[in-house]
């Protein structure tokens, strides 16, 4: 008995540690990030954790701050929602249709290998500076994981389920909604949480665009007006929502995820 309770409290010990692990490399992080300003000499000395947390203590109290967040996240949605209305059903259709397969394959590879920013000059041309071409970059950038992923997933899903699902009278339509697009959810959910990473990353130079608003825009606008201290603290906003953004779609990952 003595040595079972050693054992479980051994265990307790083990995990009650593990949930400081990520407390622990935030102070590290936090630690490397006033080394090298503090230790620095220059310009980046202006960018040390203190004045960036008094700023970001500023703006997180003035109104007209989070008017430039939402206007990120209305781009950053709109981008999704576009990526998910073009990507899935892509997705779909080149993962299911051998033909479609064959055809797309050099073509999405080829596309997806060209940098989203290459499309810059061709977004302004098109569309002008303002939201429509940022939206048009993060699709560029976006949508091949959704594509991508998608389509892996059905070409693994196992021939009986398609095969019990024909003998039972299936047809196409029938199967694409009553057997691939369930046993697919899973990679579809990790085709959209790379999406997600990759428009949030996007977002920021999509911001520099030509735009005058946008968490983007205000990190130009930061720089222009040599309020350095502002840089960082904008950044740690960018990151706690991208952080936010992709936990919400590893959960749901982790409820949809039966394989």
């Amino acid at each position: 008995m003595a040595t079972r309770d050693k054992r479980r409290y051994g265990s307790e010990l083990i995990e009650e540690r593990g949930r400081l692990l990520p407390a622990v490399g935030l102070v590290g992080g936090l630690a490397v990030w006033w080394a090298v300003t503090a230790l620095g000499s220059g310009i980046i000395t202006n960018f040390a954790p203190a004045d960036a947390f008094a700023v970001l203590a500023e703006l997180l109290v003035s109104p007209g701050f989070y008017d430039h967040v939402f206007v990120s996240i209305y781009r950053f949605g709109l981008a999704l929602g576009l990526c998910l209305a073009a990507g899935l059903p892509i997705g779909v259709l080149v993962g299911y249709f051998r033909a479609a397969d064959r055809a797309t394959t050099v073509l999405f590879q080829f596309m997806r290998m060209i940098s989203p920013l290459a499309w810059f000059p061709i977004a302004i041309i098109v569309f002008g500076v303002g939201t429509q071409s940022a939206v048009f970059v993060m699709f560029m950038a976006g949508i091949w994981p959704i594509v991508l992923n998608t389509a892996h997933g059905i070409a693994t899903i196992d021939d009986d389920w398609l095969t019990v699902g024909e003998s039972l009278g299936g047809d196409t339509r029938a199967l694409l909604r009553r057997v691939v697009v369930p046993a697919v959810i899973p990679d579809m959910l990790t085709g959209i949480r790379l999406s997600i990473g990759i428009l949030w990353i996007i977002l920021v130079p999509a911001e520099m665009l030509g735009v005058n608003t946008g968490l983007g825009y205000l990190i130009l606008d930061a720089r222009d007006r040599f309020a350095y201290a502002e840089i960082p603290a904008i950044m740690l906003v960018i990151g706690f929502i991208g952080f936010w953004l992709d936990l919400s779609v590893r959960r749901l990952h982790a409820r949809w995820n039966w394989g």
